[in-house]
């Protein structure tokens, strides 16, 4: 289903059910009156806008009810983890405006308490070190609809198992030789259930222990340990962790924990024409589809930085989109919405033409430019106005003509007038095709100054041509065809790889846009929001990438 919710400007914060819980919570006195939570990505790679729904979701509560929130890294797979994303990770968050204080923590902090908590379960008798290979131990797991197998190691004693685990951390076996197993309930209809592994042997550098550790801890058993030592009182997470809350209760009840935070599931962020998964986004970076993690066309933060999102519209996206039990599809023209209604109050106006058309003014006066002056933002008095040389000869953009118009087109034509913005009007007397190839070369017409009254339906923009410089626009689409790439299950999402997702063209700009900073955003005039790029521009030579459309524009299927 769509997420048809319609953002106001700034939404007020719906009180969506998690807001139930802490407002019942503190109501009752539970946890002292604190409320303190956790966003804990896992440094593999770059966020997405899923991820800042998440961290828009517990910085905020911590925000709202004086609480704190806590940056955690869960650094338990040293295979697929660099400081490249931790310090990735830290920028994004940042940028979307929020603080972790002095509460940054790397679930590696805790690598020692981990291996006592687990010593305690073999002596309690609630693990047990494990034989099987990972083929056997799938067998003996079983299905959903058929209770699973014990190990032939179930029963062993613990002290063996203790000898055996600490042998494990003494780097004596050899990887995936052994595993350490929780002793649960082989007969549940819960697979995370049915004797889950909490250790596994694996000799991989890790990228803050070095070769301390060559055993690991499984994310089940390290998350929930690291929100009872930090004192997490709400444990907030998407809902494909719902069944692993059973598992998250049941380590926290077996060993001497210092909290037993609750852990609340919501729905993930889906979000049409792109997929949320760092698996099959690393996939498209590394197969280059795309330009890297920033690639302004990725559905990563720092894409969408780099493409001009302010951090602002995200942030109000996040909230619009409320947060429920039930998954569904948001569509991409809900953000784009959000992005406008910012860019509208704050970006500068300028004037750009992406497919020139050159026009010569019959009668322009005996002077080389008429200054006219130009409103930098009509909803910020504040922006002040600038002034813009108009020139003999022009740019239009060419889909401001039409030869043979057709019915209702109110721009252009031959014989036909339309209002130049700022700048009076112009009236098509001839056109003029190039020789060798039929085109259309330049348009000949006739000015006439703002205060003549002249019946047009329409208004278009310009660039002085002697006036105007070139820049580089990059253009964007949609990155896959179709609202959900993942549709089919096992497909390769890749089928539907946009291969128009990106243009770029050399346009013709006034001369105001060569100072534009890295970063600034700008309206270009009936055309749409562009943005600096923060990685290509120079001084005085600026790239501007496509932020949004001024208006919503529904992606076609297929």
């Amino acid at each position: 289903m769509s997420d048809t919710t319609t953002p106001s400007d700034t939404p007020a914060p719906s009180r969506h059910f998690i807001r139930q819980i802490i407002d019942r919570d503190l109501a009752e006195g539970k946890n002292d009156g604190r409320v303190i939570t956790r966003f804990p990505p896992e440094p593999n790679g770059y966020l997405h806008i899923g991820h800042a729904k998440s961290i828009c979701l517990n910085f905020g509560l911590a925000e709202e009810y004086g609480g704190q929130c806590h940056l955690r890294y869960d650094d338990t797979n040293p295979a697929a983890e660099e400081m490249e994303y931790v310090e990735a990770i830290e920028r994004d968050v940042r940028w979307l405006g929020f603080d972790w204080g002095k509460h940054h923590y790397f679930a590696s902090d805790y690598f020692e308490p981990f291996y006592r908590y687990a010593e305690e379960l073999i002596q309690k008798g609630k693990a047990y070190v494990c034989t099987l290979s990972p083929e056997a131990f799938k067998e003996y797991r079983g299905v959903p609809t058929r209770p699973g197998k014990e190990s032939p190691s179930r029963n062993r004693p613990p002290a063996e198992s203790l000898d055996l685990f600490r042998r494990m951390r003494a780097g004596k076996f050899a990887d995936g030789q052994y595993v350490l197993r929780a002793k649960i309930d082989m007969a549940s209809p819960n697979l995370h259930m049915r004797d889950p592994v909490l250790y596994r042997i694996k000799r991989i550098h890790h990228h803050r222990t070095g070769e301390d550790w060559c055993i690991y801890p499984m994310y089940d058993f390290a998350h929930c340990i690291s929100d009872a030592i930090e004192g997490i009182t709400h444990s907030i997470c998407t809902l494909e962790f719902e069944v692993h809350r059973p598992l998250y209760d049941w380590i926290l009840e077996q060993i001497s924990a210092p909290a037993h935070p609750q852990q609340i599931e919501f729905a993930r962020l889906n979000l049409s024409y792109t997929v949320m998964s760092k698996r099959r986004l690393l996939q498209l970076v590394q197969e280059k589809h795309v330009a890297g993690w920033d690639d302004p066309r990725m559905p990563t933060i720092c894409g969408m930085r780099r493409r001009g999102y302010p951090p602002e519209a995200i942030r109000t996206f996040c909230e619009t989109i409320g947060v429920t039990k039930y998954d569904s599809m948001t569509e991409m023209e809900l953000l784009e919405h959000c992005v406008r209604e910012n860019l509208n109050k704050h970006a500068l106006r300028r004037m750009a033409v992406l497919n020139p058309l050159r026009v010569v003014i019959t009668n322009f006066p005996d002077t080389p430019a008429i200054d006219v002056k130009a409103v930098n933002n009509p909803e910020d008095t504040d922006a002040g106005t600038r002034t813009m040389a108009f020139t003999r000869e022009l740019f239009i953009e060419r889909e401001d003509f039409a030869e043979e118009p057709p019915p209702k087109f109110f721009r252009l034509a031959p014989g036909k007038s339309v209002r130049l913005r700022y700048a009076g009007f112009l009236t098509c007397e001839r056109v003029e095709h190039d020789p060798a190839t039929g085109d259309i070369a330049a348009l000949h017409c006739r000015w006439d100054p703002p205060e003549t009254k002249v019946k047009v339906k329409a208004t278009i923009h310009w660039v002085s041509a002697d006036q105007a410089r070139e820049i580089e626009v990059r253009l964007y689409d949609r990155l896959f065809t179709v609202p959900d790439p993942m549709e089919v299950k096992d497909a390769d999402f890749k089928r539907h790889l946009n291969p128009r997702s990106l243009s770029t063209v050399i346009a013709r700009a006034e001369p105001a846009l060569l100072d534009a900073a890295p970063g600034e955003s700008f309206q270009f005039e009936r055309t749409g929001y562009f943005c600096a790029d923060m990685k290509d521009s120079r001084p005085g030579a600026p790239v501007f990438n496509q932020t949004a459309a001024l208006k919503a524009v529904r992606a076609k299927k297929g």
